[in-house]
């Protein structure tokens, strides 16, 4: 097989999404490539992926990979690391006889990733599901106690320009199934008007739905330039140390933001700053609650989030999966009332009008004599 084509690069898939153009080739440092980065490479239309990291390790059942190979999108691993340094982001690259060629020169081998090894290592996951669970729930439990008095004590807040007291509040996640789930409640979001909050790449999932974000909360390392413009306030994730890696970027686009130093996630945050706010409901979605979600994030546990959704308690509503609840082919009957109900206002005008009357007497009886009734 040989493949020719822009090389778009970068460290952080998440990052790289924003590059990519139908017919690149997609060049990934991407260990256990996650469902989500699957779905954008895909949607991207990329003639191929070339990644110097394993694309699915047997760690847990990643079912990133199968998405790949079913949208038949060609996958090489190499395992020279220092090929990602070589490649110019924008060069040509070309891939022939398991070589990579690059100006004309051979900068080093790959490997094709079969259907069978893919599968094969998906199995193994499955296999290890129980004893990494086992592991997932020690971790969960060492970080919640750990990290307990970070949510029991007061937290200081960014002072917010939007107001959220007494308001609904959406937190957007680009997590699996967002669109989906974000889509089967798009009349409630239209009716009742929630103050809208995205997390890095959930800014841009509400924009996807002609939405701008209220808040814009992250380190802003997978929410596009875009976005950051349209969305009225911008909060960076800082670490406990007052450390904000997304704050160079946005001093760099000229865009003002206030730090919210904390533990936890940018999620856990988003609905901590709603709930200390004031909000009466925060509805979340695209939200990771489950082993799976947070491993492919790169996380061993969950113990900020256990800790936050403890003590949200009954404000918070989880649509994560709401969409799998409503059938959206309508059954057959409901045409059928439908077409019933459309004809009678049509039967009542004719009993009610002598001319209409007169015209579907004469029709029927030329219809009777046609079929020698």
């Amino acid at each position: 097989m040989s493949i020719k084509g822009i090389v778009k690069k970068d460290k952080k898939t998440k990052r790289l999404i924003y590059k990519l153009s139908p017919g690149d080739i997609a060049l990934l440092c991407h260990e256990d490539i996650d469902e989500i980065a699957a779905e954008a490479l895909i949607k991207s239309k990329v003639k191929c992926i070339i990644n110097t990291e394993k694309t699915i390790t047997g760690y847990y059942p990643n079912s990133g990979p199968l998405k790949l190979l079913r949208s038949k999108i060609p996958i090489y691993e190499i395992e020279d690391k220092n090929i990602f340094n070589i490649v110019e982001d924008g060069g040509i690259i070309e891939i022939r006889n398991n070589k990579l060629f690059y100006l004309n020169e051979c900068i080093g081998k790959c490997r094709l990733i079969e259907k069978d090894e893919i599968l094969k290592l998906y199995d193994l996951g499955c296999k290890n599901f129980d004893m990494k669970l086992n592991d997932f729930i020690d971790n969960t439990i060492f970080y919640a106690k750990k990290e307990k008095n970070w949510i029991t004590n007061k937290i200081d807040l960014p002072e917010v320009e939007t107001l959220i007291k007494n308001k609904h509040v959406l937190v957007v996640v680009r997590g699996n199934g967002y669109k989906e789930d974000l889509r089967a409640i798009f009349d409630y979001v239209k009716s009742k008007k929630p103050v809208l909050i995205g997390v890095d790449g959930g800014g841009d999932a509400l924009l996807e739905f002609g939405l701008i974000p209220d808040i814009v909360i992250g380190d802003l390392d997978s929410v596009s330039d875009k976005c950051l413009r349209l969305c009225k306030e911008i909060i960076v994730h800082a670490y406990p140390n007052g450390y904000a890696p997304g704050l160079a970027r946005i001093k760099e686009k000229g865009l003002e933001a206030k730090i919210f130093s904390s533990v936890g996630t940018s999620e856990d945050i988003a609905m901590l700053l709603a709930y200390n706010y004031g909000a009466e409901l925060i509805v979340a979605v695209g939200t990771h609650n489950c082993m799976i979600d947070f491993l492919e994030k790169g996380r061993k546990g969950m113990g900020s989030t256990f800790l936050v959704r403890t003590k949200i308690g009954s404000k918070l509503v989880d649509a994560k999966g709401i969409n799998k609840l409503y059938d959206e082919k309508l059954n057959i009957k409901y045409y059928i009332y439908l077409g019933l109900s459309a004809l009678l206002p049509i039967y009542i005008l004719s009993m009610l009008s002598l001319p209409i009357k007169t015209m579907l007497n004469q029709i029927s009886i030329r219809i009777k004599m046609l079929i020698g009734l």
